[in-house]
């Protein structure tokens, strides 16, 4: 597909790196520009736009009308799964044609019945009134970008703190109002994160950052008081190093942990006499990760290390740390994720060969020895592959409630009696548009890699369409990186792929957390390239399994992703007709070599420390700005964000001017640089599905989908 007007050449400026006596050349180094103000990197930017905007001009009318059938899909006004919280039941509304959320409450008509899996909010007109404590859509009319990182009431229920941010930079402020009154109390926190808890009622915890946006020292602010008069609890100096802050489900705790990408050690701080400070939970021991819960007279703690890398759940008094009891052994085959305490049960939250489980085992009474578990019992789940997570749940409660959806069941939330083993459905998403989800298939299928090692990849089609004869246009999707699993989740924008004959598909790659912890192991520092030529076995496992063609396949990643997409282009710019990367992280030599950088020193876990001259070789070898050379590439896709923290705009900005040098193939290449947003694109609902509109018109232009009336 010949571009129908020249794009956009960046100037070059030599740049000249040189490290262990090798010696690379950047010629677009100057589009890093950290105060994001030089006009010549914003016109560069910007001539990137209008080319990507001329070029698909064409198909403007298309994109249009994929939007227009997405958002048709979303049932517009509508609530979430009340929470019984105390006296009330809170939620989150949307209404028609607005962007953002309502956050609201209504009293529970009779708080002394015990929480069942039953209850229902009443809302009709006899029912108590709703209170909207927070409209996200009145805040976010003075702002370009707006985004609630937290919002958290008070034990008593009397004040909220919610922490905004208006840039995408993902730098917060915390305000306090009164619930009721909805007036502000005090002045907000400025330059702190979204982590924030509360510490009783009149105090809280919050977290902020050093120059290089690392988490790095936890506060306490007593309300009413000066920001600048604030304790400074812990200050994390080891820039390896980040803080994080949870609060106990029993109220009683708040812990503080600090965390590498290998090592995890927790600090208690009691919220009934918040100026003891902090205490030494668990302490700090390289290569080993816990993470604590509280229940009567015990800290739990979930641990993981060398040996047991699966994890293990041990308890201790709170008297005496020292001693611990294991509750539940570390095995091979399970990787133990997360736990959540109640009063009377612990909910385990699972993964057993790539899939999700969910087992909850009852307790002896609080103050009863606890000296072992009973035996569990297990949630069932309905289709192949799923999504099951934690959600947030009442601690004095036999309820759990969790979130369920699969590649072809929308997302569902269910509250389970753990006492009974019975489930409620609470919520399902609506999806209008005449969804059925009998018309689609969910299939998993494993792709032997390079090495061996079975690849599981999870798989949706509309049986109506698919021909399953190779003709099929195909999107894969993969990301591989931080321990992250992909779990096949629900999308309703992807339905206008799936009507249209395409097939899904997921790659659980190494690097993920999928299959466990060392799934995640073989697919990082010295291992990274397992990640690539995992997704290209998946790739090529599909022509082969005739699910598509070479012509047909389209790939996307976003973020560390993008490293993957830009790392397999390089490798098999053959193997594939589109490449959608998203934010990607494509400059990962020169960006884990600047110690400046944000996010730099604590990745350095995840890809080596390229100061050392065989992770140097190892990342130089891989990193897809170094390895653009002169061949045909697919068509590309190019996305980011000005405001970015994460992926700075200069890595992709970079590789397309480096690709529009040396490619030698008339293929698109498009690169759109949002200049008012940051890593999570655009932030109002609907403008976050003009995103994917235009990806899917960028694909169908390309495999010339688009019907010839539009």
């Amino acid at each position: 597909m010949a571009e129908t007007r020249s794009p956009h050449v960046a100037k070059k400026v030599e740049h000249a790196m040189h490290m262990f006596g090798d010696v690379r050349v950047d010629n677009y180094y100057w589009l890093r520009d950290d105060s994001r103000c030089n006009p010549d990197m914003l016109s560069y930017l910007r001539a990137e736009n209008e080319y990507t905007d001329s070029v698909m001009s064409g198909t403007k009318q298309f994109e249009n009308q994929l939007f227009a059938e997405i958002r048709g899909r979303i049932k517009e006004d509508d609530i979430s799964a009340p929470l019984r919280k105390g006296p009330y039941y809170y939620y989150k509304k949307n209404s028609q044609g607005k962007e953002y959320v309502q956050h609201c409450r209504r009293l529970v008509a009779d708080n002394k019945a015990e929480p069942s899996v039953h209850d229902t909010m009443p809302t009709g007109p006899d029912a108590p009134p709703e209170h909207i404590i927070l409209d996200e859509n009145l805040k976010a009319q003075e702002h370009g970008y707006y985004r609630i990182g937290t919002f958290k009431t008070s034990p008593d229920h009397k004040l909220v703190a919610y922490a905004e941010d208006t840039k995408g930079d993902e730098i917060y402020a915390v305000h306090v109002i009164d619930s009721e009154s909805l007036k502000p109390v005090g002045q907000p926190l400025k330059g702190v994160t979204c982590y924030i808890q509360w510490a009783g009622d009149d105090a809280l915890v919050y977290v902020t950052m050093d120059e290089i946006l690392r988490p790095d020292k936890v506060w306490l602010h007593k309300l009413g008081t000066e920001q600048s008069s604030d304790v400074c609890l812990y200050h994390e100096k080891d820039d390896m190093f980040s803080l994080d802050l949870h609060a106990s489900e029993s109220h009683q705790y708040i812990f503080v942990a600090s965390e590498s990408k290998t090592t995890r050690f927790v600090f208690s701080l009691d919220v009934s006499n918040p100026q003891d400070g902090l205490r030494v939970l668990t302490p700090r021991v390289d290569g080993i990760d816990s993470s604590v819960s509280h229940r009567g007279n015990h800290f739990f703690i979930q641990r993981r290390s060398s040996e047991f890398y699966n994890s293990e759940v041990v308890a201790c008094s709170v008297d005496d740390t020292s001693k611990t009891t294991v509750l539940i052994p570390h095995r091979e085959s399970v990787k133990i994720q997360e736990i959540q305490l109640f009063r009377d049960h612990l909910a385990v939250f699972e993964r057993e060969q790539g899939l999700q489980k969910i087992t909850v085992h009852r307790l002896p009474a609080e103050g009863q020895p606890l000296n072992g578990l009973q035996a569990g019992r297990c949630v069932s789940f309905v289709d192949p592959v799923y999504k099951a997570d934690s959600t947030e749940s009442e601690f004095s409660s036999s309820v759990l409630r969790f979130c369920y959806s699969s590649l072809k069941t929308p997302p569902s939330v269910y509250d389970y009696d753990m006492d009974s083993g019975t489930s409620a459905i609470k919520k399902i998403d609506i999806v209008l548009g005449g969804f059925d989800a009998s018309n689609y298939v969910t299939e998993r299928k494993w792709v032997s890699a390079a090495d061996g090692t079975q690849i599981p990849m999870s798989i949706v089609y509309n049986k109506n369409l698919a021909k399953l004869d190779g003709s099929d246009p195909c999107m894969l999707y993969g990301y591989g990186s931080y321990e992250i699993s992909v779990d096949p989740y629900f999308k309703t924008s992807r339905l206008s792929l799936l009507d249209r004959g395409f097939i899904y598909v997921i790659a659980h790659v190494r690097g993920g957390g999928e299959m466990g912890r060392q799934w995640y192991e073989n697919g990082k520092l010295l291992k990274k390239k397992n990640t690539f030529t995992d997704f290209i076995a998946c790739a090529e496992s599909l022509i082969e399994l005739k699910y598509c063609s070479k012509e047909k396949l389209c790939v996307e990643g976003r973020s560390a992703g993008g490293l993957l997409m830009g790392a397999v282009l390089n490798m098999r710019p053959d193997l594939f007709k589109v490449v959608v990367a998203g934010v990607p992280f494509v400059d990962a030599l020169t960006t884990m070599l600047d110690p400046t950088i944000p996010l730099t020193t604590s990745e350095w876990e995840e890809w080596g420390d390229p100061r050392k001259e065989e992770y140097y070789f190892y990342m130089k070898s891989y990193s897809p700005v170094d390895n653009v050379t002169a061949q045909n590439y697919p068509n590309i896709l190019v996305t980011a964000g000005l405001n970015d923290p994460r992926v700075m705009y200069s890595e992709p900005a970079k590789f397309v001017a480096k690709l529009r040098e040396m490619k030698t193939d008339n293929n698109l290449l498009l690169f759109k640089c949002e200049l008012g947003a940051g890593h999570f694109s655009k932030s109002g609902r609907f403008e976050k599905l003009q995103e994917d509109a235009f990806k899917f018109a960028f694909m169908m232009k390309v495999l010339d989908m688009i019907p010839a009336s539009v």
